[in-house]
């Protein structure tokens, strides 16, 4: 049973379709992120693989971002999904759990990032929806965790939206690309939390469409 927890089945929504994230993928990842302040917004509060900058440039840059994502899965450590639009087809952006511990029935979600026409469209709202379906509903989760830099105050909001508790803060919990230290929020969800988050979040979507 507890295969279950590393695998990576694709989820299917109305908007978005979240399938395992591929090398493949890297045209739409770049195109997805933007360019200059838009691609620089999106990406600020992540930390890129090998350093350099957050936001993928180049190509090359995307798949840099994405076999580093694959090598994390391979480690047991990440396992990422690739956002696809399901009515243009276009890569919209990823998302992944982590932090996966099948024996304390908990995993975390983090490693989010949507490219900025696709925020504000309910897409977000459906794939964490997805997410938190197939942690609770289908491998019987009972804590789902997030975490976010302090000073991502955007990141907290869309976290708290979802119907995540605020825990505390944990500090100099992980170092920025840059070399400074980052103060980390964290929130979860317990399995008590979730029908109501699970129907307001289906509420939301129904609002939206």
């Amino acid at each position: 049973m507890s295969d279950l927890w590393y695998a990576l089945p694709n989820l299917d929504g109305g908007l978005i379709r979240l399938e395992p994230l591929e090398l493949h993928h890297a045209a739409g990842y770049l195109s997805a992120a933007g360019t200059g302040s838009d691609a620089a917004e999106v990406f600020r509060w992540l930390n890129p693989p090998g350093g350099g900058l957050a936001e993928p440039v180049t190509i090359e840059d995307a798949e840099r971002h994405i076999l580093a994502a694959l090598a994390a899965r391979a480690r047991g450590e990440r396992f990422p999904y690739a956002q696809i639009d399901v009515r243009t087809g276009e890569f919209a952006g990823t998302s992944s759990y982590y932090e996966v511990n099948p024996a304390a029935q908990a995993l975390a979600i983090g490693h989010t990032w949507l490219g900025k026409r696709w925020w504000r469209t309910g897409h977000n709202t459906e794939s964490k929806l997805l997410m938190l379906s197939h942690a609770f509903d289908t491998l019987g989760a009972v804590r789902v965790v997030w975490h976010t830099d302090a000073y991502n105050t955007r990141s907290q909001a869309a976290i708290e939206r979802l119907g995540a508790v605020r825990e505390g803060v944990l500090r100099k919990h992980r170092m920025r690309f840059d070399g400074s230290w980052r103060d980390t929020v964290q929130y979860a969800m317990t399995d008590e939390d979730w029908p109501a988050a699970r129907a307001a979040l289906a509420a939301r979507l129904t609002a939206a469409g």
